[in-house]
């Protein structure tokens, strides 16, 4: 497959962005301190991934005041929204792949060198043991 053939989000393959995008999914305008702690990113890491994420159309930024303290609060966009999904769709099919055999061609099981499928060790019979 080639590079641009890739069923992968280039921006998402980043996995603080995919994991910044995935909060946000679960969310409504969220504010920026929340997300820095759930995330575990500081605040300049969150600022320039979120920055990242804003020029690609995946996340809305609202600046505001809660009183006189200044606040950002993040909103993952329709775009975003719609970008996680083929993201998230792209990851389970290769789950799925992973799973299963396929019906005809490619890949089957794997066997070990020992010609062992690797699901299960065989122990090779040491005879009768202590009495």
């Amino acid at each position: 497959m080639a590079p641009s053939d890739t069923p992968f989000d280039p921006v998402l393959l980043d996995p603080t962005r995919l994991s910044i995008v995935s909060l946000l999914a679960g969310t409504e305008w969220a504010e920026f301190g929340w997300v820095r702690e759930a995330a575990g990113l500081s605040a300049s890491a969150l600022s320039k991934q979120v920055s990242t994420l804003n020029s690609h159309g995946y996340v809305d930024v609202n600046k505001g005041y809660v009183g006189k303290r200044p606040r950002t609060w993040l909103n993952l966009s329709p775009a975003g929204r719609a970008a996680l999904e083929r993201q998230v769709a792209a990851l389970r099919r290769i789950v799925d792949q992973s799973r299963g055999v396929p019906a005809s061609g490619g890949l089957g099981a794997v066997s070990g060198p020992d010609g062992m499928d690797g699901g299960s060790a065989r122990v090779p019979d040491a005879g009768p043991g202590p009495a």
